[in-house]
């Protein structure tokens, strides 16, 4: 799985190739993937940054449980990222819904700083064009 340092390598080749082209199409594809990648290093570090918040399974036999999780996780990944990158399409009323619900996720007394998270997160990605 992608981690951030190669999110970014791949945002960072992107841009390159962007910077080495005339033409407006490629360039526009070029950033909108640039743009991409970033947000989905951003994500990385987000949820690794919060990893000892995230629920965590019950200490004992769990090399089933580790596939489960460590799979569920994966896709919980894949359809957040999907979410982030198609944020700006999503009608208003479920984009309110969606971070209401994310802000509701985990510790019922970090509830406020997750909700500041996910709105300072959301912030700076509110115009990227993708």
């Amino acid at each position: 799985m992608f981690k951030s340092e190669q999110y970014r390598a791949k945002a960072a080749e992107y841009q390159k190739l962007g910077k080495q082209t005339d033409a407006v199409g490629e360039m526009q594809e070029l950033k909108v993937l640039e743009r991409s990648y970033t947000m989905m290093a951003d994500n990385e570090d987000l949820l690794q940054s919060n990893f000892d918040k995230a629920a965590q399974a019950p200490l004992g036999d769990r090399s089933e449980d580790n596939v489960l999780a460590s799979e569920e996780e994966r896709i919980l990944r894949c359809l957040g990222a999907a979410v982030i990158l198609q944020w700006n399409t999503i009608p208003r009323k479920l984009q309110r819904e969606l971070f209401d619900s994310a802000g509701a996720m985990g510790d019922i007394l970090q509830t406020d700083a997750l909700r500041a998270q996910i709105a300072r997160f959301l912030h700076q990605h509110k115009d990227d064009a993708l």
